[in-house]
């Protein structure tokens, strides 16, 4: 029988799972400095980006059942 793995609960806040199945998270650089930042760079950090590659196989294996 095979163990449950258990989930990285800091993980959990950070990370959302799209319809298509792809992990999504939120883009940083948006806590603080935002004056200096143009209106542009700021928007497009408003999209959450999708996790690709090797650190999207690493974040599935510690977020298996989100």
């Amino acid at each position: 029988m095979k163990q449950k793995t258990k989930t990285l609960s800091s993980l959990k806040k950070r990370i959302k799972r799209s319809a298509g199945g792809k992990l999504l998270h939120r883009g940083s650089n948006r806590s603080h400095n935002n004056g200096s930042k143009s209106k542009r760079r700021k928007r497009s950090l408003h999209v959450p980006a999708a996790l690709e590659g090797g650190l999207a196989q690493r974040i599935r294996q510690l977020v298996p059942y989100k």
